[in-house]
């Protein structure tokens, strides 16, 4: 960070909560890996499996639950807290707040929160404690709310509305008629409301269906880099409240993805797929179009879903890595299974009949 940070154990506990162990003056002026953390850094062990990591740390404090208080005080101060992953967010949090806070620039640029180069058209309305940043467009019949950011290189079309406290980072596109809830964050480079997919084959050529529908994305939703949303065919596409998508992510359109969902990396959604509330899908997977998940379904990294899956649970699809050699030596074996069911259903017929 530009600006330099310092605090205490004692200031994290009033910020945050939880129980301090050992020195509540101790001071801190980093957050840091358990294993590269030193003596002024508060760092988190927040699985049983990790605990051996305590015994070789220098972190001056850790976070704990409190199965692992007694390891922690041993070796110094600990915070514990019944979920220290959790507690570890909310302090990266309050810590870039706090850091913000001694240096603006990190911040909401201070002075005129509309840059020169940017173009409002006449008929947008800007929330006048917005800050639109230098060449963004903001289009006719756009609404940008209160407290919004729009960074470098943004476009927000014609109609699109963003909405309070929404975080729109450089080079973003918001398209025509799109809304982005409250309190968003999306990242560099993100497309929202491109033409989805859709082309009506006829006479050996592709016709062109328009793409009549919008994006609508709820609150609190975090869009990584990179990642494309298209616009619906004639209904919406929508991504719903809390949803969290990695960077380099595609969603077709007329996708519908429900509540708290959370993607990884390069993840594709086919159109028209429907993806349950608090889902996770790994990184590289892909759900072909028109299917349907349930809620709280998790996909295993790079599966492919060929089917609906109508059953809460963890389901993967992906045939193990191996030397080439035996990996090719299995896939001619996995094309025979076919024949190989079909001869053991005779064998079994045969037998039927020859014990009757």
């Amino acid at each position: 960070m530009a600006a330099p940070f310092s605090t205490t154990v004692a200031d994290v506990i009033a910020a945050i909560g939880g129980e301090c162990r050992g020195d509540a003056a101790l001071p801190l002026v980093e957050i840091a890996p358990i294993e590269t953390a030193g003596v002024q850094a508060i760092s988190f062990v927040a699985n049983l499996r990790y605990q051996s990591k305590l015994d070789d740390s220098a972190a001056g404090c850790v976070i704990v639950s409190e199965a692992l208080a007694a390891k922690a005080q041993q070796r110094g101060t600990c915070i514990v807290t019944p979920d220290p992953y959790a507690y570890f967010a909310r302090l990266t949090q309050w810590w870039k707040r706090s850091a913000q806070s001694l240096d603006p620039q990190q911040g909401v640029p201070t002075g005129s929160r509309i840059h020169p180069t940017a173009v409002i058209d006449s008929d947008a309305w800007v929330a006048e404690d917005a800050t639109v940043g230098p060449f963004t467009w903001v289009g006719p019949g756009a609404v940008v709310s209160s407290q919004v950011v729009l960074r470098g290189h943004v476009c927000v079309e014609a109609g699109a509305h963003v909405g309070a406290h929404t975080i729109i980072h450089s080079h973003v596109t918001v398209g025509n008629d799109c809304v982005v809830g409250q309190r968003c964050i999306v990242h560099a480079g993100v497309v929202i409301g491109a033409d989805g997919f859709g082309f009506a084959p006829h006479e050996g050529t592709w016709l062109k269906i328009e793409q009549l529908g919008t994006v609508r994305i709820g609150d609190d939703v975090e869009i990584g880099a990179n990642t494309c949303i298209d616009r619906g065919a004639l209904g919406d596409t929508v991504i719903s409240d809390g949803v969290k998508l990695d960077n380099l992510i595609q969603v077709g359109h007329n996708v519908y993805i429900g509540p708290h969902s959370a993607m990884a990396g390069c993840v594709g959604i086919a159109g028209s797929a429907r993806i349950g509330a608090r889902c996770t899908v790994g990184g590289g997977a892909v759900v072909l179009g028109h299917l349907s998940l349930a809620d709280d379904v998790h996909i295993s990294a790079a599966t492919v879903v060929t089917r609906s899956i109508n059953k809460p649970g963890h389901y993967t699809g992906v045939f193990p890595i191996d030397e080439n050699a035996q990996w090719e030596k299995n896939a001619v074996a996995l094309k025979q299974l076919g024949k190989l069911r079909e001869r053991l259903r005779r064998l079994e017929s045969d037998n039927k009949a020859s014990d009757a």
